[in-house]
C-alpha cells in the first residue's frame, strides 16, 4: 500500500487544490465530464493517451474529494457513470480561467515545451 512520505499541507489554498487537482489527466476529466462524457470509457476515447488504469485511480480521487459522484447501474454489463457534484462545478470556472490562459499564451508554451522535449531527446 502506498504511504505517504511528504504530509499533507492543509493551511493554504494552494496546496489544498494541488492535492485536489494533482495528476496529470483530472482537470481534463472534470472538463469532459462537465461535457457530457459521463462513461469511463467515453472519457477514455476522450484521452486516448492516459492508459484505462490512470483514468479510474484518478476517477476515484475525485470522488473521494467529493467533486464526483458515482452511478452505478444494476445492468448486464455493469454500466457507470459519473458526474460533477454541486462542489465539483465549482471548479468549472477555475478550469476555465486556467484553459483561456493557455489559450492565450499558446504560442509561447508550445514553443518552450517543444524546446524542452527535443533537449531530452537529444540526451
Amino acid at each position: 500500500m502506498y504511504e505517504r512520505k511528504i504530509p499533507i499541507r492543509l493551511d493554504c489554498g494552494l496546496d489544498l487544490i494541488a492535492e485536489v487537482l494533482y495528476g496529470k489527466w483530472k482537470v481534463l476529466l472534470l472538463w469532459n465530464i462537465s461535457q457530457g462524457h459521463l462513461r469511463p470509457s467515453e472519457l477514455q476515447r476522450q484521452i486516448p493517451d492516459a492508459s484505462r488504469r490512470v483514468i479510474n485511480i484518478q476517477l476515484k480521487e475525485l470522488e473521494e474529494h467529493g467533486i464526483l459522484e458515482k452511478t452505478i447501474y444494476a445492468v448486464v454489463p455493469p454500466k457507470v457513470e459519473y458526474r460533477l457534484t454541486e462542489f465539483g462545478k465549482t471548479l468549472l470556472p477555475v478550469i476555465d480561467t486556467m484553459g483561456n490562459w493557455g489559450n492565450q499564451h499558446k504560442e509561447q508554451l508550445q514553443s518552450i515545451i517543444s524546446m524542452r522535449s527535443n533537449r531530452e531527446t537529444d540526451a
